[in-house]
């Protein structure tokens, strides 16, 4: 059965209430936050009650930054749901971030959100976890009215990989560094986005090289240039193929699009909903001076596309 998606706080349900709960921002939700989620499930198991996972929408930092964000998310809202819900969670619960939520207190956001609408049996955090208006809440201050409200707190410690703290901050430098291997190894799987295929210009056809196009719906991407790829959700198996991340300077565009061209596959999927896996970063995404030029590059780029795929025995 999929989580249940709970918009407010205000739309829980008594069958809902009385868990198991764990608190954060989970973008990318890494293996740190796997790890945490794994443990609010093995829990609520244990003790027959609901998991639930409580996180925010927009993040802090993009209500903070306002229209000035510098920091690109990991996920989106339903890139995250889909991935909180593989972990197991029974209930995702969305509080929406705004102004009423940044100024609550830390007693009141216990008070008002956790004890009063959540009613869990016990909580489990990370154990950097702070919460409340300028984040003065922490660890000892939820144990401490929890114990006032009848639910339990424990923390589950710092997850590391390499000797280094897995952070979706971490994901985000390695992702600009193109280190797609130590994306998969704080991931625990590839770094994907989800999106609906949409009709273009079709200027990839007029090149010979169509392309499946995805708008991203971000103010920023955590990948930007061009990537051999993998497409899940058209065939029975992941179709291979070469991906353009930006805004196509070259002829002028504007808007931050995903660009998917499929190796040996020329079939309709207009409206299909995909997700697209990022294996390999090849090039960063460049102005040319020629539609010319550009579509040599193309070629360039599915050439060596083909060959990442050839070597790994794909096609």
């Amino acid at each position: 059965m999929p989580a249940k998606l709970i918009r407010s706080y205000y739309n829980m349900t008594p069958r809902q209430q009385g868990g198991v709960v764990t608190i954060g921002n989970f973008d990318g939700v890494h293996l740190g936050h796997q790890q945490l989620l794994a443990r609010t499930t093995e829990e609520a198991a244990a003790r027959h009650v609901p998991s639930v996972a409580v996180t925010f929408e927009p993040h802090a930092f993009e209500y903070f930054s306002g229209q000035n964000v510098t920091i690109p998310r990991l996920t989106r809202l339903r890139e995250k749901y889909c991935a909180l819900a593989e972990c197991g969670v029974e209930n995702i619960l969305i509080l929406r971030f705004n102004h009423q939520l940044a100024e609550l207190s830390a007693p009141d956001f216990v008070s008002r959100i956790i004890a009063g609408s959540l009613r869990p049996c016990h909580v489990i955090v990370g154990d950097d976890f702070h919460f409340g208006r300028g984040r003065q809440g922490d660890f000892a201050l939820l144990e401490s009215m929890g114990r006032e409200r009848g639910f339990s707190v424990e923390t589950v410690p710092t997850f590391t990989v390499g000797g280094e703290r897995v952070s979706s901050t971490r994901v985000r430098s390695a992702l600009a560094a193109g280190d797609h291997a130590l994306v998969r190894a704080l991931l625990g799987r590839p770094y994907s986005m989800l999106g609906r295929v949409r009709r273009g210009d079709q200027r990839g056809r007029q090149f010979g090289f169509p392309t499946a196009n995805i708008y991203l719906h971000r103010k920023l991407t955590p990948v930007r240039g061009v990537y051999c790829v993998f497409m899940h959700g058209i065939a029975a198996t992941p179709l291979p193929g070469v991906a353009n991340v930006g805004v196509r300077p070259s002829v002028d565009g504007t808007r931050t699009l995903l660009e998917v061209h499929l190796l040996d596959f020329n079939q309709d999927i207009y409206g299909r909903y995909v997700e697209v896996e990022f294996c390999e970063k090849l090039r960063e995404e460049v102005r040319f001076s020629s539609l010319d030029l550009l579509k040599t590059q193309i070629a360039q780029d599915v050439a060596a596309a083909r060959n990442y795929f050839k070597q790994r025995g794909v096609i």
